[in-house]
């Protein structure tokens, strides 16, 4: 046994100030990943939300700069400057260097707010290189600037001010998170659902990096009726948007639901603006209600006889797309970065805001009470077959059957380190397989485009050759209902079968070819685990190979660029005479080039994939299913980015 070392009082260390935030950053903001990064941005704008939800904001502007940092100014009433009772010093210095300190704790600065553990502002402060806040309020401008959460002057008056407002800039700090960059799409996406949510609120964002700046401006007077309008973008609905609102006990809750004739169900849950995206007891309460409405609907009209089984909630919930908002005073969410709502008196008031809502709406307009009611039929008579079908190929998965007979495994049995290559065509698979570290990464080639799950029912997915060896070869299970991963009436057992712990590789790579059709198998893979394996996007474990599209030959060099836009900065460098190869494919790439570029983990480039971004493969894919062209090409210019021919698409 080691000899135990002396262990005194010098060995405690206490943390003062933001030291504990830049000291465990994860603590705070989750991950010192792209989604930390952005998350001290969504701090500084959830301020300003909370602003409008206070009634004193309508003007949020998000500006992202050259030199790295960004920017967000409103025309709310401003952070208090005045000297603090008890901290002797000015308000806005407390607010912007002490954790747990706002006026979101005293009940009297607002009524509802996002950011009520107190650390949100702070937090960016802390994490920041600089930050500098200027505030206008009692006529005059007054300014502070922080240097990683000290405060490097004090705060000063700097002229006068018209009206009242509060702007900070800051700039992320490269010694904490892994990139500095934000993504202009990523802010877009979550300005838009807050201009949504605070209807009436106007967000511009500007991006003035580069020589392509971009603006967007966010308005919309219909709020969440008008988002679930835009989240069916492109699919044939059954009827206009379902909205009622209502206020019980101090809480505001709003509900918006549309159908469309597809197989999925779309819920987005919020909590004070907030993106519950782990659900909570607002969101159960909600698919509760729903359930028993519809259910009450059905047997009331004879729709339904009585030997006849009640539908689930996964049936009646098949092809809804729904918005769920709730403002309250005291949320309790579970972590920092706020994705699950844990209070629960909300579930009992979500549930009878809604069913009292949702039953007079079916009994009023009884047409589409029918439209709604036949559908869910239609997905119960399907649902036998699926769930057989579906549990048969748990069965295979979960108990360590034969893997698929083109699955070259690795030879390491440590989940932690072991890859997973999912690789576009049996060619390019073969040149994987010579290319790869036979220790640690395995490859699966998929033949062919793979099923779309957004077209097919689950008892068809199933019988997917291609699908079915994902399944076996990851060892988890799927989940068999739709969603974003809560459960409700009959979920629960079937999320119990997705067992993450089984997961045989914990990174999950998919490699496709950088053209149009590898876009298009990227984004149906995308969408399959989307659908069915969910928790394994939400745990980091998939990840978007980036192989590149040139090989440069410069004398004895060898440079690799990824897109056309790699290339031509390449080529200014290089600023000689220059080979320029285009690989048509992956299995056009030597193995040497694929392991260099690709496979090798000192020098691949490897995207992780955020839910974000595999729910906006689903949507795309939806609207591929549709029938009207105009519009698939329309949305696929909009949200397919690295769709590069649309004819292909559309």
């Amino acid at each position: 046994m080691a000899e135990a070392t002396e262990y005194t009082a010098k060995d405690i260390r206490v943390l003062k100030g933001l030291e504990a935030v830049r000291n465990r950053p994860a603590m705070y903001v989750g991950t010192t990943g792209p989604r930390g990064l952005h998350h001290i941005l969504y701090e500084v704008v959830d301020n300003s939300i909370d602003e409008v939800f206070a009634g004193a904001c309508d003007r949020i502007e998000v500006t992202l700069y050259e030199d790295g940092s960004a920017e967000v100014v409103d025309n709310g009433r401003g952070i208090p400057v005045d000297e603090h009772p008890t901290e002797k010093r000015s308000a806005l210095e407390v607010v912007m260097t002490t954790l747990h300190a706002g006026g979101k704790f005293g009940g009297g600065g607002y009524k509802v707010s996002g950011g009520l553990h107190g650390v949100g502002v702070s937090c960016t402060n802390a994490l920041s290189e600089w930050l500098e806040v200027e505030v206008s309020r009692d006529g005059a401008k007054w300014y502070q600037r922080y240097e990683r959460g000290k405060p490097v002057t004090k705060v000063e008056k700097r002229g006068s001010a018209r009206g009242t407002g509060t702007r900070v800039r800051f700039l992320p700090d490269a010694q904490i998170f892994e990139s500095t960059t934000f993504d202009f799409d990523t802010v877009a996406r979550r300005l838009r659902e807050l201009a949504y949510l605070a209807g009436g609120v106007r967000i511009t964002l500007r991006d003035r990096r580069g020589p392509q700046q971009r603006e967007e401006v966010f308005y919309y007077k219909g709020g969440i009726r008008a988002y679930v309008e835009h989240l069916n973008e492109g699919t044939d609905v059954l009827h206009k948007p379902i909205f009622f609102r209502g206020e019980r006990e101090g809480v505001e809750v709003e509900i918006a639901i549309q159908y469309n004739d597809g197989i999925h169900e779309t819920i987005l849950s919020y909590a004070n603006a907030i993106h519950t995206a782990e659900g909570g007891t607002h969101l159960s309460g909600f698919k509760s209600a729903v359930t028993a409405a519809v259910n009450n609907y059905a047997f009331s009209s004879g729709m339904r006889k009585e030997k006849q089984r009640r539908l689930t909630g996964d049936e009646v919930r098949e092809g809804m797309t729904a918005v769920i908002s709730v403002k309250l005073r005291n949320p309790q969410f579970e972590g920092q970065t706020k994705t699950k709502l844990g209070n629960s008196e909300i579930e009992g008031l979500v549930y009878s805001i809604v069913y009292e809502g949702l039953s007079d709406f079916l009994a009023e307009n009884p047409a589409i009470a029918r439209r709604i009611v036949n559908k869910a039929e239609t997905a119960a008579r399907a649902n036998d077959a699926a769930r057989r079908a579906a549990e048969a190929t748990r069965k295979t998965a979960l108990s360590g059957a034969s893997l698929p007979g083109k699955l070259a495994d690795c030879s390491s049995r440590n989940p932690e380190e072991s890859e997973l290559f999912l690789v576009e065509g049996d060619s390019a698979g073969g040149n994987a397989k010579q290319a790869r570290d036979s220790r640690f990464q395995a490859i699966l080639p998929l033949r062919g485009v793979i099923i779309n799950v957004e077209k097919n029912r689950l008892d068809r997915v199933l019988s997917n050759e291609e699908i079915r060896a994902i399944i076996t070869a990851l060892g988890t299970g799927i989940t068999t209902h739709s969603g974003n991963g809560d459960v409700e009436n009959g979920g629960e057992e079937a999320t119990s079968k997705f067992d993450l712990s089984k997961l045989r590789y914990h990174r999950i790579i998919v490699m496709a070819d950088a053209d149009v059709d590898g876009s298009h198998i990227r984004t149906l893979v995308l969408t399959f685990f989307f659908r069915y394996m969910q928790p394994l996007i939400r745990a980091g474990h998939l990840y978007i190979a980036q192989p590149p599209l040139y090989r440069v030959k410069a004398g004895k060099e060898t440079h690799y660029a990824l897109d056309d836009e790699a290339l031509k900065a390449l080529l200014d460098r290089l600023g000689k005479r220059v080979t320029v190869y285009r690989f048509k494919g992956l299995s056009e790439m030597d193995p040497d080039d694929l392991a260099q570029t690709t496979m090798e983990p000192a020098t691949r480039k490897l995207r992780q994939v955020t839910l974000e971004e595999a729910e906006e493969a689903s949507r795309i894919i939806s609207v591929l299913m549709g029938d009207n062209v105009e519009q698939r090409r329309e949305f696929l210019v909009q949200h397919a980015k690295a769709t590069q021919d649309l004819d292909l698409w559309a």
